[in-house]
């Protein structure tokens, strides 16, 4: 290996075994234990330059894009096929040394063996081999478990290790990807018994990571579309359909995802597919194909243009047979722009390879820093590890579906989704998401809206509120997802994308109120530097607080610093350090300082202190010598939200920092509040916040 730089090949004796499953897993492993993440591809179909009038690697292309990755593709790429069989050794040579020139730059690089798509099969193993050997790296080895028996499986295990190490190439451990489901247990036993000195870790096959999209067919069948909402191409064909039979037979065989080819000029045939995809109780179907070269003319073309119809509509001059036959042979992949397939694999990654016996072997070291990517894989492997009901109230937003299908592809939580489930689950369905997980119920369902109003009567009685009045309340969905928080059917809120903060959290004031000893409901965001993670507080709730709420501010943030894994350090913020200053504002953070170390006295905290003297060591052992705060603060208590809010988005935009929040605190149970212009990812890391906090356990070591 290069200096430090801990390096792992990804390789297969055989084509189309899933590596790219297997490698983005790995990917995830290693940008969680270093800041410097590398991709390497020894031998590409295509560098950049002779990729732009050709086919691009794909499979590089994905794992480039992942956010802990920063290389260009040239730096990426060894050599090109056509290199070694030109010369192997001389290629050989050049992939080693364009390794060594990007892993000086990386704290880790995955290694991507070869795709058999060139090289003849029997020497190419041997060549990834060898080329392992003289990398210095690792192993890990993948073989496909499809349409193989647990025997099967163990012959092709022992030819390909006999292989690697014929080349003195180290298997740290091997994997059984698309193993039968059935039979995955037995897979293990049988090559566990064979090989006991490898771990072995079997992947079930997923046929949706298989599928092809509608964007492949149409370019399999030379087709063009003619209607429909071109961003749906990127949806899944879960299913292929022949329509020459009559449509009532036809009916009986679709199911969602299903793409249809039909003759184009039957009319009856397509305006009843496109009955069926509107109707919400009937398959939502991914696309049809008009083969034949045929378009409806005259008055069905102006019917079909005044349907509007989103579902892709595809011509093609092929007949039935070339165009079934082009479309069933179209195989789909994981690729940077199939986001669902891409959740779909590291979630399999994540379920089936025991990550810490992976790092373990590779003698990963435990991470100095944390990094925004290490901090939100932090996030999410918390929230799964004790799986928590989160109620999202926004489900006509397409943002909170995507992330739905995002948290529930990698069991992040448990979800309840309101709204009317059949538009709900039907424009899921259009989007090629997947929230069959989740639980849709609309808020004005008779018997929830009954016991809501019940309770909340109850919980407002002295403020006058009536039954009748209250059943109008919780029907808005801000007020019905906090009455399932508060009454244990969800566990914790998340909303906020299009409803305004106070919409989103002034139900939890009446309703779940605040912990006991806490009298301020506050907020703080987690901001991600490049090395650490800060907490920020407060930048989003109580515009000017006093002494008390700032001590409130101060105790409850450092209770979520700890939460979350800072080791809280408080520096309660004001423009003069120490006794240098005097005057209200800087009296009013003195006193709340005295009131936090009365209430706390186990908190290290610091006030008033001035930012600089809070994060730069050199002015702190000026203005503050011997403080345990100075210099090192982990928790910045701001004196009002003016102050808050503009420096945290200061140091966002100036600083490159990631910011993760507002995170509500004080409340009895999480209640939590997105921007109106949170991005999908944004809200699945809220979920995984609300969810940590609704497990109410501190950090996990």
């Amino acid at each position: 290996m290069t200096g430090t730089t801990r390096s792992i090949v990804i390789a297969s004796p055989e084509g189309e075994s899933g590596k790219s499953t297997v490698a983005l897993g790995v990917l995830d492993l290693l940008v969680r234990k270093g800041r410097r993440v590398g991709v390497f591809r020894p031998v590409s179909r295509a560098t950049e330059s002779e990729g732009a009038g050709g086919e691009r690697d794909h499979v590089l292309e994905l794992l480039l894009e992942h956010d802990g990755v920063d290389i260009a593709y040239d730096d990426a790429v060894g050599v090109t096929y056509a290199d070694v069989h030109d010369d192997p050794e001389d290629a050989l040579a050049r992939i080693v040394s364009r390794f060594h020139d990007l892993a000086e730059r990386c704290d880790a690089v995955v290694v991507l063996g070869t795709d058999y798509t060139d090289v003849a099969g029997p020497t190419e193993l041997s060549f990834n081999a060898r080329v392992a050997a003289n990398l210095g790296a690792p192993v890990l080895l993948v073989v496909s478990g499809r349409e193989r028996t647990p025997d099967g499986v163990r012959a092709l295990a022992d030819v390909s290790l006999a292989e690697l190490a014929a080349h003195h190439a180290q298997a740290i451990g091997l994997v059984v990807n698309r193993a039968e489901p059935d039979d995955a247990a037995q897979i293990r036993a049988v090559l566990e018994r064979a090989q006991p000195d490898v771990p072995v870790w079997t992947i079930p096959e997923e046929p949706f990571l298989q599928a092809p999209t509608v964007a492949q067919l149409l370019d399999a069948v030379d087709g063009t579309l003619v209607l429909g909402d071109p961003e749906l191409l990127s949806r899944e064909a879960l299913d292929l359909q022949v329509g020459a039979m009559s449509f009532e037979h036809l009916l009986e065989r679709l199911t969602d995802g299903a793409v249809v080819i039909t003759p184009g000029d039957r009319i009856d045939q397509l305006i009843g597919l496109l009955a069926t995809h509107l109707t919400p109780s009937f398959p939502s179907l991914s696309g049809i194909i008009l083969n034949g070269g045929f378009y409806p003319q005259g008055r069905p073309a102006e019917l079909l243009e005044a349907m509007r119809p989103r579902l892709p509509i595809i011509t093609t001059p092929l007949g039935t047979y070339p165009t079934a036959r082009a479309a069933a042979t179209t195989r789909g992949r994981v690729d940077k722009d199939s986001v669902r397939k891409v959740e779909v694999a590291r979630s399999l990654f994540e379920q089936h390879v025991d990550a810490a016996a992976l790092a373990a072997r590779l003698d990963l070291p435990r991470p100095q820093v944390v990094t925004p990517l290490m901090f939100a894989y932090q996030l999410i492997e918390r929230a799964r590890a004790d799986r928590r009901h989160i109620v999202l109230p926004e489900g006509s937003d397409d943002r909170i579906l995507r992330a739905a299908s995002t948290v529930l592809a990698r069991q992040i939580a448990d979800l309840t989704i309101l709204g009317d489930e059949e538009p709900i689950r039907a424009r899921a369905a259009e989007l090629g998401l997947d929230i069959a997980a989740a639980r849709v119920l609309s808020p004005h369902d008779p018997e929830h809206v009954e016991k809501f109003a019940a309770e909340y009567a109850r919980l407002r009685a002295h403020k006058g509120m009536t039954v009748e009045r209250a059943r109008e309340i919780v029907t808005d969905v801000s007020y019905f997802g906090t009455m399932m928080v508060h009454l244990g059917l969800a566990d914790g809120m998340v909303s906020g994308a299009a409803h305004s903060t106070a919409h989103t959290i002034r139900p939890s004031f009446e309703i779940i109120k605040t912990k006991p000893g806490t009298s301020s409901v506050s907020s703080v965001f987690f901001m991600c530097l490049e090395d650490r993670v800060l907490v920020y507080g407060d930048c989003a709730v109580i515009p000017d607080p006093t002494s008390d709420e700032l001590a409130d501010i101060a105790v409850s943030s450092a209770a979520t610093a700890r939460q979350f894994g800072v080791e809280p350090r408080i520096a309660m913020l004001s423009y003069s350090t120490g006794e240098s200053g005097t005057g209200a504002d800087v009296d009013k953070v003195r006193t709340a300082t005295g009131l936090v170390r009365e209430r706390a006295s186990e908190l290290h905290v610091e006030g008033p202190i001035q930012y600089d003297a809070a994060v730069d060591a050199s002015v702190a052992a000026s203005k503050l010598p011997g403080s345990d705060v100075a210099g090192r603060a982990t928790v910045f208590v701001f004196p009002d939200l003016n102050t808050g809010n503009n420096t945290y988005k200061a140091v966002q935009r100036s600083a490159g920092a990631v910011a993760v929040g507002p995170v509500l605190q004080g409340l009895n149970k999480p209640v939590n509040d997105l921007s109106r212009g949170a991005l999908v990812e944004d809200i699945v890391n809220t979920v995984a916040i609300t969810a940590i906090q609704a497990q109410g356990k501190g950090v996990v070591a």
